[in-house]
């Protein structure tokens, strides 16, 4: 699995580092003079395994391809690449531990020691105790990941190594992309497996677009992508049953002019029947978001008075 280069090689500063390989755990690439005020995220797209993670691991090939956002790496990149925007691409797999959980959400049964003092049981924790918190622990069709258990000091290096300069990398592309425009719109693109269809003859959803019911962005900015899909005779619902995690909860402060959305595409819409590698419909599919992000784009440099550059159309 480590030999998948291609999940780190997009151009761009790294920054962390993953135990186990000389990788960089995540890519940052911020186009100079911040073109446009958006910036877009992909935390569950690394595909970066260290040999001793996947030999702890009860099926590699299961667990890895349900636990990965397959290929939205690629995606995120296109994305960026098209319009302008900054990235921030993990190669870190969400095996390994998962950027869009707090580092207190763990499920401290996993760990062969005692946690440390002062730690939230996760019994106060609905993710950590459904299997995935910080570090996943379970899966339907698999059940437990781990033939064995880690350490807190494999935790705690995974936290400093992956966690900790992932979200100060993203903090400070946020606040300054927001001090260049006056406002900033953080996309954090997900992916997700097919929704099943809540009436017989309804069209499948293909997107998914969270904003913690209201509180990680402005209205308009919702409100835009939910119609801009609406208008593309694309499937798109709000904040069901995705409304964004951690990653939003830690990062938007619309009040200080930092917005941030979650996107999920359903995994049918650009992979191939088996969910694992990209399909002819890929391109597509960017050019959609690619063009969803330019409009994005201009609301947000509306909202803080600026003007939207013409170079970035």
């Amino acid at each position: 699995m480590n030999g998948e280069t291609e999940s780190w090689a997009i151009k761009g500063v790294g920054g962390g580092d993953i135990p186990g390989l000389a990788i960089p755990a995540f890519t940052l690439r911020r186009p100079a003079g911040a073109p446009i005020p958006v910036v877009i995220a992909a935390p569950h797209g690394g595909r970066a395994y260290p040999e001793a993670l996947t030999d702890r691991m009860r099926d590699p090939a299961f667990a890895s391809l349900r636990l990965e956002d397959r290929h939205v790496d690629r995606m995120a990149d296109a994305v960026a690449a098209a319009t302008g925007a900054a990235l921030l691409v993990a190669h870190a797999p969400r095996a390994m531990l998962d950027l869009n959980r707090a580092p207190e959400d763990m499920d401290w049964s996993m760990v062969s020691d005692s946690a440390p003092p002062g730690t939230r049981h996760s019994a106060a924790n609905r993710r950590a105790r459904s299997g995935l918190g910080l570090v996943p622990r379970r899966l339907p069709g698999l059940g437990e990941i781990w033939k064995s258990r880690l350490t807190t000091a494999e935790l705690d290096a995974r936290v400093a190594g992956v966690h900790r300069p992932y979200h100060a990398a993203l903090a400070e592309t946020l606040e300054d992309v927001r001090d260049r425009w006056g406002a900033v719109l953080l996309i954090d693109l997900h992916s997700m497996p097919p929704l099943g269809l809540r009436h017989p003859g309804d069209r499948p959803t293909e997107f998914v677009v969270g904003d913690r019911f209201g509180a990680s962005c402005s209205h308009r900015l919702s409100a835009t992508a939910l119609d801009w899909f609406a208008r593309g005779g694309r499937v798109a619902v709000h904040n069901r049953p995705y409304a964004g995690g951690y990653v939003l909860d830690r990062h938007a402060a619309p009040a200080r002019g930092i917005h941030a959305l979650q996107v999920e595409i359903c995994r049918t819409s650009y992979l191939d029947a088996r969910l694992a590698e990209p399909s002819a419909r890929f391109g597509s599919v960017a050019r959609t978001l690619a063009s969803l992000v330019r409009t994005l784009a201009a609301d947000v440099s509306l909202m803080s008075g600026s003007r939207f550059p013409l170079a970035a159309e």
